[in-house]
C-alpha cells in the first residue's frame, strides 16, 4: 500500500484565511538548556490543512468530539474540477454520481494549491453553488475535502455553502495539496483532526491510501 501525505506544513508566516491570526511557533525548551525540546504553538483551530466540524457555523450541529471516526476515513472519490471557472454546478458533479454513492468522502481537485503562498490563492477559486451542494448531499457522502481555502468565496460573509453542508451534518476539509497524485487511482482517504472536546475545527493530517 502506498500512502500519500496531502497536508501543508504548519509554519510561521504560512497562508491563513484573511483576517485570521497567523500561527506562532516558539521554541519553549531546548535539548541544550533543558534536556528536551518542546515548541509552544499558538494558532486558531482552522489553521492550514484543517477540518471544519458542522458546529463551526451551525449551532447545535456535531462537534469534533461527536463525529464518528469511521466517518473520517474511507473510500474517496476524486472529482476533477480544474477547468471550472466560477461556480461548481450539479452538472460538474453528476458524471461522478455512481462513484460518489459508493464513496465516503468527495475530494475536489481544482489544482488551486499551486497558488499556495500567493495572493491568487485567496481569490477566484471555484466553489459550489447551493444546488451542487444539495446534489452532493444526496449522494450520501460523509464529507468533502478541497484544495482551496474555503467552501465559500472569501467575500461571501453569509457562508451559504458551509451552512447547506453543515445542516446536513457533512464535514469539510480545506487546504489539501497534491491531489494530482490521486488521478486515475483507487484510494481511501483519512481526515485526522485532533480530538478536541466540543471542537469547531482542527488542523489535520490528510492522508490517502492507494489501493
Amino acid at each position: 500500500m502506498e500512502i500519500l501525505d496531502l497536508t501543508h506544513e504548519i509554519t510561521d508566516g504560512m497562508p491563513v484565511y484573511p483576517g485570521t491570526e497567523a500561527p506562532s511557533l516558539k521554541q519553549a525548551n531546548t535539548i541544550e538548556e533543558h534536556g528536551f525540546a518542546e515548541k509552544l504553538i499558538t494558532m486558531v483551530s482552522h489553521t492550514g490543512t484543517h477540518m471544519d466540524a458542522p458546529a463551526h457555523i451551525v449551532a447545535g450541529r456535531r462537534t469534533l468530539s461527536e463525529i464518528d471516526i469511521n466517518d473520517l476515513c474511507g473510500k474517496g472519490c476524486l472529482i476533477d474540477l480544474r477547468n471550472v471557472k466560477g461556480n461548481i454546478t450539479p452538472e460538474h458533479l453528476k458524471p461522478y454520481e455512481t462513484e460518489l454513492k459508493s464513496a465516503k468522502i468527495a475530494v475536489f481537485w481544482t489544482g488551486w494549491d499551486r497558488f499556495w503562498g500567493e495572493e491568487q490563492y485567496f481569490a477566484d477559486f471555484p466553489v459550489m453553488n447551493e444546488d451542487a451542494a444539495r446534489f452532493l448531499i444526496s449522494t450520501g457522502v460523509k464529507g468533502v475535502a478541497v484544495d482551496v481555502i474555503s467552501m465559500d468565496s472569501v467575500d461571501c460573509f453569509t457562508l451559504d455553502i458551509h451552512k447547506v453542508l453543515f445542516n446536513a451534518e457533512l464535514f469539510v476539509a480545506e487546504n489539501l495539496k497534491g491531489l494530482e497524485r490521486l488521478s486515475g487511482k483507487d484510494f481511501d482517504i483519512g481526515i485526522f483532526p485532533l480530538k478536541i472536546r466540543q471542537g469547531d475545527g482542527s488542523p489535520i493530517r490528510a492522508v490517502a491510501f492507494l489501493r
